[in-house]
């Protein structure tokens, strides 16, 4: 029987020497990798208390949307800055080179909602820790992060003390 893992492509020296890039696409296109994927995601669920789950742009939508669903809860989009059309609460986050902005709806998170936090990759950890701080700024309590997989030599963790984080896959190196 395959696990998720085996429907993930490996990319050596992309984007650059050195990099082992870790594309999902392979996991999507095949109907036996979607599932396992989400029900690996699903089953780090089982027992957790939860209202409302949110998923990063992109590939956290991906994830994140069939969740709610399979959970019977409502799910928030983290969107890069400009692409929300009601009045939004914003995060500024570094990127190896440079920094990036995400937000959400002023009225997504209620205050006391416990919120699940979805995403496909953990890398550096920037882009959750982001919105971490914009869900707490609404008065939701993140209750688990969950990734499709991490790279572990990353330390994206350190970024995330202090909250229940689980990866379905985890690459030793980055």
């Amino acid at each position: 029987m395959k696990k998720v893992e085996d429907y993930v492509r490996s990319i050596p020296d992309f984007p650059e020497p050195g990099i082992i890039f870790r594309d999902i696409t392979t996991v999507l296109q095949d109907p036996d990798g979607l599932k396992l994927a989400i029900d690996g995601l699903k089953e780090r669920l089982d027992g957790v208390d939860f209202d409302v789950v949110v998923g990063a742009e992109s590939r956290g939508f991906i994830f994140g949307a069939p969740l709610a669903y399979e959970f019977g809860k409502g799910f928030v989009p983290v969107r890069k800055k400009g692409k929300l059309p009601c009045e939004t609460v914003c995060a500024k986050y570094d990127l190896e080179y440079g920094s990036a902005e995400i937000e959400m709806h002023k009225d997504s998170i209620k205050p006391g909602q416990k919120v699940v936090v979805v995403d496909d990759l953990i890398a550096t950890g920037g882009t959750i820790e982001a919105a971490i701080k914009l869900i707490e700024s609404l008065g939701g309590e993140v209750v688990k992060v969950l990734f499709l997989m991490e790279l572990a030599g990353l330390n994206g963790r350190e970024k995330l003390k202090g909250y229940d984080v689980e990866s379905v896959i985890t690459y030793p190196g980055n």
